[in-house]
């Protein structure tokens, strides 16, 4: 009696290691690198972008006025500039669609010179969430300092600061917002919240 030996083994084994390193071998081409830099990259910018501070922007009519302001009288923390502030992540502020009210009317000088991110003073407002104050507002009427915004949340936690420290204050429009302030000096500043 004899018995049949079959050498099918051996043929049958490499296409199923064959076909589990074939998904490493495609992970490792070219194509499977840049997939894998590409998911890398966006779990980089996902944490980048996540832990980056919310920043508004407020444009005042006289820089060492509002410094005083928000250092002596509320008593904000200077903050770091973002990182992400150094290479010219704010260039959507808006400011060519500005009413020409709210610009400077020095005929002398150009309306808006160009900015640079890091122009300005920052101050921390919240845990996660700066101010940056830079020039560019005109003055108001009675030639009154002015505080400009796009952001009504921004001008919300203004006054809620202001509130806090017991700042003198006058609601004049909840829409857009628009209040005045009495400083300690007897200066009045007018903030404004500008609508697009």
């Amino acid at each position: 009696m004899t018995f049949p030996i079959y050498l099918s083994l051996i043929p049958l084994q490499t296409p199923l290691i064959a076909g589990f390193f074939l998904p490493i071998d495609g992970l490792f081409s070219t194509q499977g690198v840049m997939v894998m830099l590409l998911a890398a990259y966006a779990g980089a910018m996902w944490m980048f972008l996540s832990s980056a501070p919310k920043v508004h922007t407020l444009m005042v009519s006289d820089l060492e006025l509002a410094r005083q302001f928000f250092e002596g009288e509320l008593q904000l923390r200077t903050a770091e500039v973002p990182l992400h502030y150094y290479y010219n992540y704010e260039q959507t502020l808006g400011l060519s669609g500005i009413d020409p009210l709210y610009m400077s009317t020095d005929f002398g000088r150009p309306a808006m010179q160009q900015l640079s991110g890091t122009d300005g003073f920052w101050y921390q407002l919240k845990k996660n969430v700066q101010l940056h104050v830079i020039g560019g507002a005109s003055i108001g009427d009675k030639n009154r300092q002015r505080h400009v915004c796009f952001d009504h949340d921004c001008l919300e936690q203004i006054l809620m600061k202001v509130q806090t420290r017991y700042v003198k204050y006058k609601i004049r429009r909840e829409k857009p917002l628009n209040f005045l302030v009495k400083t300690y000096e007897g200066a009045v500043i007018e903030f404004a919240e500008v609508s697009n």
